[in-house]
């Protein structure tokens, strides 16, 4: 890589053949979601591709917010969500009942729902369900965009315990007598391997695959791992119940604990906490809830 920082998603452009695309490594902030629950490895393999997909499909807007990733089904893995920012940043975390075994997308889920959510932070949210379908997490997706919005996308992901990467082609809609390229550089993509997509730089598997082609590469963004959660959200969330029903949890435990399930941050409220949220935000204020 050309800086130290290997945790980078780079944009590039196919600027005669009507293709966009992106490519995400993530490393650091791969380890990183890694350490705070203990996923088994067929588990944290759909988890990575997750992140991955929820960063490069927030690169392909203009926005200023967020969108989340999930999936909520019946099967071995119940929930997965990915959640990332227009600044790169991304949090996720997984559910799953039991021991699970190596399989496609149906055997590892069941039946199920993909969801993708878009927060902007200013204006009203968006969102589109899709049943979910195909043999593995970029099927799925894949479906998604071909549904609701109607434009050919495909993935790659490759992911192990120290790396996960994601590759994204989009075709752009047709320039009056533009001719698309999008069969030729989906035909150049498909030759690329799991292996190559872990051991070779960003800019290296754009070369591997592209070097023959004018494509323009755009500056590397670089991306972290980070929750946004906070006390003062946990208060507001807290709000929501009334003054009686946490009074009546403090009268039964002494103390309320809140948990983080995305970074594993613990909250703690005492009676005086308590009673310091609610002077604070009278019970009238309206809160958000997110």
């Amino acid at each position: 890589m050309t800086t130290q920082n290997k945790d980078q998603l780079f944009r590039f452009l196919f600027e005669e053949l009507g293709v966009r695309g992106e490519i995400i490594s993530l490393d650091k902030s791969w380890k990183t979601a890694l350490s705070i629950h203990s996923y088994p490895p067929v588990v944290a393999e759909q988890l990575g591709q997750a992140l991955a997909a929820s960063l490069l499909l927030s690169a392909t807007l203009k926005f200023d917010g967020s969108l989340i990733l999930q999936i909520q089904s019946d099967g071995p893995i119940r929930m997965l969500v990915a959640q990332s920012s227009n600044q790169q940043s991304v949090r996720g975390l997984a559910h799953w009942n039991g021991d699970i075994r190596h399989g496609n997308l149906p055997s590892l889920f069941g039946e199920g729902r993909l969801v993708l959510t878009i927060k902007p932070d200013n204006g009203k949210a968006y969102q589109g369900i899709v049943s979910l379908e195909g043999e593995s997490l970029a099927d799925a997706i894949e479906s998604y965009f071909s549904q609701s919005e109607q434009l050919k996308t495909r993935l790659w992901f490759a992911v192990d315990g120290d790396r996960a990467v994601g590759l994204l082609l989009q075709e752009l809609p047709a320039q009056d007598d533009e001719q698309s390229g999008w069969q030729h550089v989906e035909t150049l993509a498909d030759t690329i391997t799991q292996k190559e997509l872990l051991s070779l730089s960003s800019e290296d598997v754009i070369y591997r695959l592209f070097h023959e082609e004018s494509v323009r590469l755009y500056d590397p963004q670089p991306v972290e791992f980070k929750c946004d959660c906070s006390r003062e959200k946990v208060e507001t969330s807290l709000l929501t119940l009334g003054r009686n029903e946490l009074t009546d949890l403090l009268k039964e435990r002494g103390i309320i604990e809140a948990d983080c399930d995305f970074c594993n941050q613990q909250y703690r409220f005492n009676t005086a906490d308590i009673e310091e949220v609610f002077n604070a935000k009278p019970e009238n204020t309206k809160p958000t809830v997110h």
